[in-house]
């Protein structure tokens, strides 16, 4: 049979974003889309990441911009899995006390000096289920 969507409720797709390891980054960097592979921490109802010095994510934060992130697990032989989208303002910390926290919290999953704290507010939270209908 054919898979088929279904929505998920805020709360269980923020359930599922916090046990992803990997999602991806969607932001504007020189007037174009960019996405960037990254990992990342729910803490304080925010989406945490860290970024190296010259990551071009830094601009588009220290601006203010919206951004969407988008984590998923998909099974390609079983055809399930799911998506969750989050889009929302992506800030730098700056508060001292608050990025060491952050900090201490995520271990960056490449290697590099990751000196910059980025936070997400979810503002929309959007996420579906993919499975198989069964009769």
């Amino acid at each position: 049979m054919a898979p088929i969507t279904e929505p998920l409720p805020r709360q269980e797709a923020l359930a599922l974003l916090k046990g992803a390891q990997i999602g991806r980054l969607v932001f504007s960097h020189q007037a174009l889309p960019a996405i960037r592979p990254v990992n990342h921490v729910l803490m304080d109802d925010r989406i945490i990441i860290r970024a190296h010095t010259g990551a071009a994510l830094l601009g588009p934060a220290r601006d203010g911009a919206v951004v969407a992130y988008e984590a998923d697990e998909l099974d390609n032989e079983r055809r399930t899995g799911w998506s969750v989208v989050v889009t929302g303002a992506a800030h730098l910390v700056t508060d001292p006390a608050l990025q060491r926290r952050y900090q201490a919290a995520l271990i960056p999953w490449i290697g590099g000096e990751m000196a910059h704290t980025v936070s997400i507010s979810l503002d929309l939270v959007t996420g579906y289920r993919i499975r198989t209908e069964t009769a």
